[in-house]
């Protein structure tokens, strides 16, 4: 991988050329602008490679690209073909390393992880559609650019609070992106996501701007890790920022719900006061709870009026208010803020395993 990183773009230019030259029925599957799968791909090999010894976390990442995989109508017989024009393409562009040794190598790799993937897709088949239609039913614009959009599944859509999914919208077939659930598991089955339109952003911008009840979108498998222990009183840090809040407040709901009274400590981190979109529930919920606290962290301009607000970076203020020696950590938002957050808990004493997030998911599918 080393040889490759410099030149990865081209390697996967060079991949897919060869894919869809070779096997052109392929070409389908993939949507129509290929920028964004270009560097997935470089990512997700980057991904294997970096947890190659660590079996349990490399099968299970592996296991959750299987399982997604079968929304894009990935079959058994797709793998060798993939495979045999990454060896092409591995071949080409790391003539300094490549030989039988280091052929027999990824043919070896390849060959694991590709078994790993068809093993998963195929146990969920048995369970679970590839996809599911879900209709929109509500559509709140809470500022310029970010929506809560409310949609019904046209099937039992099961899932846990701290979850996220994968959404595609008509205008742009084939072009999924990632998406938490802002509520946990409702009565009426509803399932809602707060979405923010990104420059650029092909599915963020279609949902924000163009999406209105009545139309139909498509949802992929739920997955993810951050949910909560409910066998454990540890109480819940949960530190979220922007729509990174989405499923913060999904926990919160998960959490009251079970009627345990657990402690529960919220960081809102936002850079204005004005992007605290959904900071109106969350204080909501605080007064009925008096277990929750709910902390509004600004990053600059003036704070507002809002209880317990803080002034300041979300890292400094989580610092300030601990330790927190007898709580789990929940965190979600941009990577920046992932990262800064999780060096904060770690560096005052946090071990790793009570800290969740979904942050390696999140770099390797990152789009809009």
């Amino acid at each position: 991988m080393t040889e490759i990183g410099p030149v990865a773009d081209k390697v996967t230019s060079y991949f897919y050329a060869l894919l869809f030259v070779r096997h052109p029925e392929l070409r389908a599957l993939f949507p129509a602008a290929m920028d964004a799968q270009r560097d997935r791909l470089f990512k997700a090999l980057l991904t294997a490679a970096e947890h190659v010894d660590d079996a349990d976390t490399l099968t299970d990442y592996l296991s959750h690209l299987g399982r997604g995989h079968r929304k894009y109508g990935t079959r058994p017989e797709h793998y060798p073909a993939v495979g045999e024009c990454l060896l092409g393409a591995l071949a080409r562009y790391a003539p300094d390393t490549w030989g039988p040794e280091a052929e027999a190598a990824w043919v070896h790799a390849y060959t694991a992880v590709s078994q790993i993937m068809i093993d998963a897709a195929a146990a969920d088949e048995s369970v679970s559609p590839a996809w599911w239609h879900a209709e929109v039913v509500s559509h709140e614009l809470r500022t310029p650019d970010i929506a809560v959009v409310t949609v019904r599944p046209d099937q039992p859509y099961p899932f846990l609070a701290g979850q996220y999914t994968t959404l595609e919208t008509p205008w742009w077939p084939r072009v999924w992106r990632h998406y938490s659930f802002a509520s946990a598991p409702r009565s009426d089955g509803l399932l809602s996501f707060h979405v923010k339109a990104v420059p650029a952003g092909w599915v963020s911008g279609a949902l924000v701007h163009r999406a209105r009840p009545g139309d139909v979108i498509r949802l992929g498998p739920p997955a993810g890790s951050m949910t909560v222990d409910h066998t454990t009183d540890n109480g819940l840090l949960c530190l979220g920022g922007g729509t990174g809040i989405a499923p913060i407040r999904a926990l919160v709901e998960d959490v009251a719900e079970h009627g345990r009274r657990r402690l529960m400590d919220v960081f809102y981190g936002a850079r204005t006061g004005s992007d605290l979109y959904d900071i109106d529930p969350l204080l909501t919920l605080a007064r009925k709870h008096p277990w929750l606290s709910v902390r509004p962290v600004v990053a600059t301009g003036p704070v507002g009026g809002e209880v317990n607000s803080i002034s300041g970076q979300l890292p400094d203020a989580v610092r300030q208010y601990g330790p927190w020696r007898a709580y789990d950590a929940y965190l979600s938002g941009p990577a920046g803020m992932v990262r800064s957050g999780v060096d904060a808990l770690m560096g005052s004493g946090m071990p790793s395993e009570r800290i969740r997030h979904d942050f390696i998911e999140e770099l390797v599918t990152a789009g809009d």
